[in-house]
C-alpha cells in the first residue's frame, strides 16, 4: 500500500510541476500588484497548492479525517496539519518567525475537527505568503543545512516540493476513499 501512495504521489507531483512552470504574477490578496521573478514563481506555485488543498480538505467528509490507509502513517488530519506546519517551520529558514500561539511541534495532533484543520490550513498559507513577500529578491541569502549551506532560493525550492508531496499524499488518500480531487472537474481553462 505504501508503494502505491508513493507512486501515485509521485506521478502527480511531476505532473503538476510540469503543468505549471510558466511564471505569472499573482496579485495580493488584497488586490495590489503582485511580486515579480523568482519569488512570484514561487508565489504562484503556493497559491495553487493553497487552493488544491483547502478544496480538498473542503471536499472530505469530516467523519474521514480520522482515516488512515494503514497504521503507521498519518490520517488524513495529520496530514493537512503537518502541511500546516511545514508552512510555519520551514519558512523560519528564510526569517518568518512562526506567529505566538502556534504551537507546530503538537500542531498535527492538535484536532481531527474539519473546519479547525480547514481554517488552520488557510492561516499557514496567509504565513507562507506573507514570508515570500517579505524577501526581497535582492537578498536571497545562503545559509547553513543538514551539514551544508543553501540559499534562501533553494529553501522556497525545497518547501514547494516538500508540500507538494504531501498534496499527492493527499489526493491518493481522498482517492482511496472515493473522494475526486475537485478540480479535477473544473471545466477546461480558455487561455
Amino acid at each position: 500500500m505504501q508503494r502505491f501512495v508513493f507512486a501515485i504521489c509521485s506521478i502527480v507531483v511531476a505532473t503538476t510541476t510540469a503543468v505549471r512552470m510558466s511564471a505569472q504574477v499573482y496579485p495580493y490578496r488584497d488586490g495590489t500588484p503582485g511580486l515579480t521573478g523568482y519569488r512570484s514563481e514561487v508565489m504562484a506555485e503556493v497559491m495553487i497548492q493553497e487552493s488544491e488543498f483547502v478544496r480538498l480538505a473542503e471536499a472530505i467528509p469530516a467523519e474521514k479525517y480520522t482515516w488512515r490507509p494503514s497504521p503507521e502513517v498519518r490520517t488524513i488530519a495529520e496530514v493537512f496539519l503537518h502541511a500546516s506546519a511545514a508552512n510555519y517551520n520551514l519558512y523560519k529558514l528564510v526569517g518568518t518567525p512562526t506567529p505566538p500561539g502556534v504551537d507546530t511541534k503538537t500542531l498535527e495532533l492538535s484536532t481531527t475537527d474539519k473546519a479547525k484543520v480547514i481554517a488552520t490550513l488557510k492561516a499557514s498559507y496567509a504565513h507562507a505568503e506573507a514570508a515570500i513577500r517579505a524577501m526581497p529578491d535582492s537578498d536571497l541569502k545562503t545559509l547553513a543545512w543538514n551539514g551544508g549551506r543553501i540559499t534562501e532560493r533553494g529553501v522556497l525550492l525545497f518547501i514547494v516540493q516538500h508540500i507538494a508531496q504531501h498534496l499527492g499524499q493527499q489526493i491518493a488518500y481522498a482517492r482511496s476513499i472515493g473522494v475526486v480531487p475537485p478540480w479535477t472537474l473544473d471545466p477546461p481553462r480558455k487561455d
